[in-house]
């Protein structure tokens, strides 16, 4: 079900949807009360929701489903800081994905908009059937797919010296609580820690500034350049990619332009390449729960590299997709429950500087 004030919208994304043949269109009402009106009869699998929305606004709709009949939200916002932070507050409330209104004026636009829209859709779908039991695949609709490659090129995994720790973490599909939990629970001397989680442009930032007030770790979005610091998180910019760089004995970022990547953009893919190649065995690789396979690759690059790396466990994704892919890579050292991964970083921590003196 389309929920938006937009006639516009609600016709365009009517069309991407009816054109998808892996979704049906239940319905495209203008506001949270005929929204109402027609779940009376039939509730649907996924609600893609506006959060402007008249006579009842988005955020308060999205609390009321979520209170009286809980049911997968994807929620369509606009990129100004107020939709962002908008955003990212239903995020907290219980929506399973958030995107930007994307662009339609272009045939590439529009494609890119439907791959979005209908992975976003699947996401949602797949986060529901996980809360209620099922294990299915977390399978993404076809389409073009580009590897690492299109980043940064291979190369043999090498050992390193021995230089700073750093922690790697992808994330996608209910990433953002989970991100919250883990970098909540973190002393503020914790190593430093690049992040890409699937969001989309100018969200990203209203959600680094939101887990900074959180933390006790610093948190903000990757600038081009940026050191790498004990007590640092760094989120990589929507639409852009992030790489770590080696600095001497410590790191950089690069937030880079590029295609998508495992169908992302930032991907988690790039980010492990990177890291294996910069940190190798200073590293420790986590992936959080996510639909897809963005990572899994990758992250068997890490390993192969020397980094270890570690999977959140079933029980506790929301979409055991992206996880479940990196296990089956070979990727994965050990998976571990969510409420476990602050400490594991704090003991990768420790394990560093002893081997260090």
């Amino acid at each position: 079900m389309i929920v938006d004030d937009s006639a516009s919208i609600r016709a365009a994304f009517s069309s991407i949807i009816s054109e998808d043949p892996g979704l049906e269109l239940l319905a495209a009402v203008p506001d949270a009360f005929a929204a109402v009106e027609r779940m009376r009869d039939e509730l649907p699998d996924v609600m893609l929701l506006d959060l402007e929305l008249p006579r009842m606004d988005g955020l308060t709709f999205l609390r009321k489903i979520m209170a009286q009949r809980p049911l997968p939200v994807v929620v369509c916002s606009s990129h100004t800081g107020s939709g962002s932070d908008a955003s990212i507050r239903a995020l907290e409330y219980g929506a399973a994905e958030v995107l930007a209104k994307p662009r339609l004026d272009s045939i590439p636009a529009r494609r890119e908009a439907a791959m979005r829209i209908g992975d976003a859709i699947r996401a949602a779908a797949q986060s529901r059937r996980m809360r209620a039991g099922a294990r299915g695949p977390a399978s993404m609709a076809p389409g073009e797919k580009l590897t690492a490659d299109a980043i940064l090129p291979a190369t043999t995994p090498r050992r390193l010296p021995h230089a700073q720790p750093v922690v790697a973490i992808g994330a996608s599909t209910g990433g953002t609580e989970a991100l919250r939990e883990v970098l909540q629970a973190l002393p503020a001397d914790a190593p430093g820690i690049v992040v890409v989680q699937h969001m989309p442009e100018n969200f990203t930032r209203a959600f680094a500034n939101r887990l900074d007030t959180l933390c006790a770790i610093t948190v903000r979005e990757a600038v081009d350049g940026e050191a790498v610091r004990q007590g640092l998180a760094l989120i990589a910019p929507g639409n852009h990619h992030l790489l770590l760089r080696r600095s001497g004995q410590g790191y950089r970022v690069s937030v880079v332009e590029g295609p998508c990547v495992s169908r992302h953009r930032p991907s988690v893919d790039v980010l492990f390449r990177a890291t294996a190649q910069a940190a190798a065995g200073n590293a420790l690789g986590i992936i959080l729960t996510g639909m897809g396979d963005d990572g899994a690759r990758c992250m068997a690059e890490m390993k192969a590299a020397g980094a270890q790396t570690l999977a959140q466990d079933e029980a506790s994704c929301v979409v055991y997709g992206m996880p479940r892919e990196a296990v089956d890579h070979g990727g994965v050292d050990r998976s571990v429950p969510l409420t476990r991964m602050a400490a594991e970083i704090m003991a990768f921590a420790e394990q560093h500087a002893q081997n260090r003196s």
